[in-house]
């Protein structure tokens, strides 16, 4: 079975556009979006299908390594980690009280090691009013599509 393209595609791109609209929708608190999350679901796909394919024509080339997909996406997702989490500190810093700024500091620790999932899930609930004052709870997708 032939490797899918890994080349650029447009409707791919229009998936990604139509799947951020209700993700967005629901974080406004827009009535009638309650469900926004399922654009979250349609990001795992469509990130499952295009690693798919890069480490399937990476295979039937004889160039597959574990090390080299894994700095291929370092290169790609670490920059703009590293901006948002440097904000947010320097936010968090100016902004919250030391003991929230401890509970901030551990949660850095965890998107830096991409385990922001697991400290989320048993820290805050996502859907209560007061998750939006998590500065990185939005990391918890990044840390589960790494794992």
């Amino acid at each position: 079975m032939p490797a899918p393209d890994t080349g650029y595609r447009r409707e791919i791109d229009g998936l990604r556009a139509v799947a951020v609209l209700p993700v967005m929708a629901f974080h406004a608190g827009f009535p009638g979006f309650t469900g926004g999350f399922i654009g979250v679901d349609v990001f795992f796909v469509i990130s499952g299908y295009l690693i798919t394919g890069i480490l399937l024509g990476d295979l039937q080339e004889g160039r597959y390594s574990i090390a080299r997909f894994y700095e291929r996406r370092a290169r790609r997702i670490l920059p703009a980690l590293f901006v948002v989490i440097a904000a947010s500190c320097a936010a968090g810093y100016a902004l919250l009280l030391p003991p929230a700024f401890e509970d901030f500091s551990a949660s850095v620790f965890a998107v830096l090691l991409f385990l922001s999932n697991m400290l989320f899930i048993s820290e805050v609930d996502y859907f209560a009013p007061a998750a939006e004052e998590t500065p990185l709870l939005h990391t918890w997708s990044l840390a589960v599509e790494e794992q």
